[in-house]
């Protein structure tokens, strides 16, 4: 018995027949509905008992193309709600490759730590760390800032291994960061509640001062402050924080310094943000996502650590079946599972070498001053109309703003956002600004055109006007 097919011409055609199709979709991106619920006869037919005997290569080919159109819409360029990246066609290349090869990228001697070695020195060196900087291609930022914040806990437990048992490791971060930061101090034993939230400036950037007082503050108590948590683009609106004035602290008071650049890391390439980054080269950890505006497929998260034995520190626990050598399969320099938790892993480094090398840096570039510059161009458009309010600056490519209702602001702007997206011409989000419900507009496609953004403001205008005399 073997699970190859019976009929490769067969299996041959079907294969061909889907890879027309997923070409279809992806030439055609920019056409039809942003994003598509899914219907209520399709979850049925889904929802089955588990298959006990097969069916042929044209059934299931058959299959996946019906549910082809029922994705979160991130391909089309009117996609604004959260930061997904719209992918590329180049990735379907790595991922047919990957796919025939089937490889555990955990480690031994093969092709992928090779790849997987060059992807990190091209991003240590675009981030401008060390070139002997260590790192990994992870699932996500989530996976990266777990990582490197493990990496910084045993640095700092070992260095200070005299320390008082019942004293607490402490940790800094902006009231605008993101969340994956406070589970991983829950996930590493720390504490959540040990992830102090400094208040940010009008900017939305940490308070200098603030930060200080805390650390100070913690200092007298007898805590153990360890690590500053910087952000590389707020998620809520795309806020950088003074990395540099972030970095004097950490190397004043012998701290960590993580910089959270899940996607705002990637403005390091773009000529209008590039200044507010170079503070990137003095992190001891970083953590972004390839699968964002660098526009490589999901899944694709990176995470940098300026000293590789500390990195290999945190991880490296290989048991006697794992065992390397100078030479044969179980030989090579880079095992992943040395440098994190993960011995099963993907061949995701395949994704991000095939993107880069199809591309380019300076297409990937332009892309990325393209947006920072179309949320600009939004900004202007809000501006010019009387019924909407911008609600936060502009930093990077989010736009925040509502519609100015009469009454009930924060419930007819999330009911106007729903019927954007039930409407099928654009996907905004909502987040919340100083109290207030906000329209958040992240632009982070390569396909996204100007046009796309007046249609979005023309689309708002009618959908507000018609609740300002509905609800």
């Amino acid at each position: 018995m073997t699970l190859d097919p019976k009929d490769w011409p067969a299996f041959r055609k079907a294969a061909h027949d889907m890879l027309d199709m997923a070409m279809d979709k992806l030439e055609h991106a920019k056409d039809g509905r942003t994003w598509t619920p899914v219907p209520e006869d399709l979850k049925t037919k889904i929802n089955t008992p588990f298959p006990t005997s097969g069916i042929d290569y044209q059934d299931i080919s058959e299959q996946l193309t019906n549910i082809m159109p029922y994705g979160p819409g991130n391909t089309h360029p009117r996609f604004f709600g959260w930061v997904n990246g719209a992918g590329s066609p180049s990735n379907l290349l790595a991922e047919i490759a990957g796919g025939a090869m089937n490889v555990n990228a955990g480690g031994r001697n093969h092709i992928a730590p090779v790849i997987e070695k060059q992807v990190i020195a091209w991003a240590a060196q675009i981030m401008g760390m060390p070139e002997d900087s260590s790192g990994l291609i992870v699932t996500g930022t989530s996976m990266a800032t777990i990582i490197a914040l493990k990496a910084a806990r045993d640095y700092y437990l070992k260095q200070h291994e005299t320390a008082q048992s019942d004293m607490c490791l402490i940790g800094y971060t902006s009231e605008q960061a993101h969340s994956c930061i406070g589970r991983a101090f829950d996930m590493l034993g720390i504490c959540k509640n040990n992830l102090r939230k400094i208040a940010c400036n009008d900017a939305f950037e940490m308070d200098i001062d603030a930060l200080k007082a805390a650390i100070a503050k913690d200092r007298a108590d007898g805590n153990m402050p360890f690590a500053i948590i910087g952000t590389a683009g707020a998620v809520n609106m795309g806020a950088i924080d003074d990395l540099d004035a972030l970095a004097d602290i950490c190397a004043a008071q012998d701290l960590w310094f993580h910089v959270d650049g899940a996607f705002g890391a990637a403005a390091i390439l773009a000529p209008q943000a590039k200044a507010r980054l170079q503070a990137l080269a003095r992190v001891d950890s970083l953590a972004f996502d390839f699968h964002k505006w660098w526009q490589v497929n999901y899944d694709a998260g990176c995470v940098l650590i300026r000293d590789p034995l500390i990195h290999r520190q945190a991880f490296a626990r290989r048991p006697e079946y794992l065992r390397g050598g100078e030479r044969g399969l179980w030989g090579g320099d880079f095992w992943a599972v040395d440098y994190g938790p993960e011995l099963s892993r993907g061949f995701r480094a395949l994704k991000v070498w095939t993107h880069l090398k199809t591309h380019g840096i300076n297409a990937i570039a332009d892309v990325i001053e393209r947006n920072i510059h179309q949320a600009q161009y939004l900004e202007v458009r809000v501006k010019t109309e009387t019924k909407l309010e911008m609600l936060a600056p502009v930093p990077l490519n989010i736009c925040c703003f509502r519609y100015n209702f009469k009454t009930d602001n924060d419930a007819k702007n999330t009911e106007l956002v729903i019927r954007l997206q039930e409407s099928g011409i654009a996907a905004p989000s909502t987040t919340t600004i100083h109290g207030q419900t906000a329209i958040r507009v992240n632009i982070t496609n390569h396909r996204t055109r100007e046009s796309d953004l007046d249609l979005l403001i023309d689309t708002i205008l009618e959908i507000g006007g018609s609740l300002e005399t509905v609800i």
